[in-house]
């Protein structure tokens, strides 16, 4: 309730002022105040709502920003011609008059903003011209006081222009960010479904070979086995079709559609001899017996400690990196750190590690990535047996 109330205060703390400015031109007409240069003329039931209707015109300025506080303007020339004295009589019109050149400043087109300002002056001059009580003086007065109140609103229209700028630049660059985001998990996706589609597809064509072979050596007699392994003859050939099916839809243009070995653990060695010949000297340690892992797994493995050291060649700045490799009985672990910046992500934009986060949630690992309390970035994964 208390939230309701605060916003509702923010959004119309000057609806309440302009109409309390109303009210007060209203009393000074109503109990003519001012005599010091005589009394108006006019009817107070007449003038008491006019010099309020002045003001009123301001509640309108967020859906008319010119022509609100235009109104202002025209409605103290009708009121001068009506009466040379009554748009000069009341305070309250004068800070009405103020704040509707205050509304010009403040408008987003320059040469509106400027139009206004000079409404303002023409609608003074006429107005000091029709009483007889104020003189060129006084003109030079107002004309002074619109101008500065004019310039307070183009300098706070400047700054909320700024604002409504940066926050339009850092919201698009949020949606760029976002979108960009969606796209490297998307391509990490495919990326994963193709270099499965290598792994799993070598695996059921082997199993597929085999059953053939099988099939052949069976002598005429076994007839029920003959026709089990055509069926799973057939099906790893059908499931072999729809693999690469699919794998072709995911696949872009320019990519090869040929199978090709994917790398493993087997060849992180030749990984780290590839990054010291790149120019950043980096050790390799190995911890625990190395034992088979599932093939996805492995592939991951392997492209997880490709993606640090990339990120630590290319982006962090470093001199000097790290790679750990520890067997686990329920799985492996691998750490790559360096010394540089702490910039380990990718080249700024973060979207390697997204797509490092996407690869080992598949195969149901843990990530963790950061910079380290001694300086550097270090990346740290656990990678499972199995894949969840």
């Amino acid at each position: 309730m208390t939230k309701v109330v605060w916003n509702a205060w923010r959004r119309h703390w000057f609806d309440l002022v302009i109409v309390g400015i109303a009210i007060l031109a209203a009393v000074e007409v109503g109990f003519r105040l001012d005599d010091s240069d005589g009394t108006l003329t006019g009817p107070t039931w007449l003038y008491a709502p006019w010099a309020a209707a002045m003001i009123l015109p301001l509640l309108a300025r967020r859906r008319y920003p010119f022509g609100a506080p235009a109104a202002v303007f025209v409605i103290g020339v009708v009121g001068s011609v009506v009466d040379g004295k009554l748009t000069t009589y009341t305070f309250g019109d004068f800070v009405g008059v103020l704040a509707a050149s205050f509304l010009f400043g403040m408008l987003f087109q320059r040469d509106r903003s400027l139009m206004g300002l000079g409404i303002g002056l023409g609608a003074a001059a006429f107005v000091v011209h029709n009483d007889p009580t104020q003189g060129l003086g006084d003109f030079a007065f107002i004309a002074f006081v619109l101008t500065i109140a004019w310039l307070a609103g183009l300098a706070l229209g400047s700054q909320l222009t700024a604002a409504a700028h940066a926050i339009q630049r850092a919201e698009q660059l949020e949606r760029e960010r976002e979108a960009e985001a969606r796209a490297a998990v998307a391509e990490e996706r495919a990326r994963i479904a193709r270099e499965l589609h290598d792994v799993v597809g070598h695996s059921v064509s082997v199993m597929t070979v085999q059953a053939s072979a099988v099939r052949r050596l069976l002598t005429p007699e076994q007839e029920r086995e003959r026709e089990a392994l055509l069926v799973v003859e057939q099906t790893g050939r059908e499931a072999l079709a729809e693999m690469r099916r699919l794998v072709g839809v995911l696949r872009r243009p320019e990519e090869a559609p040929a199978l090709v070995p994917q790398p493993s653990l087997e060849h992180v060695r030749k990984l780290v001899e590839q990054t010291r010949e790149a120019g950043l000297p980096t050790q390799l340690s190995v911890e625990g017996e190395a034992a088979p892992l599932p093939a996805g797994i492995d592939l991951t493995a392997y492209r997880l400690v490709q993606e640090g050291l990339t990120n630590a060649l290319k982006h962090a700045n470093a001199t000097q990196a790290e790679v750990l490799v520890r067997y686990e009985g329920d799985g492996v672990e691998l750490v790559v750190r360096d010394n540089g910046t702490g910039d380990g992500d990718g080249g700024g934009s973060g979207h390697g590690l997204v797509g490092m986060r996407e690869r080992v949630s598949v195969c149901g690992g843990k990530l963790e990535a950061g910079p380290t309390a001694l300086g550097g970035y270090e990346l740290r994964a656990h990678l499972p047996v199995t894949a969840a």
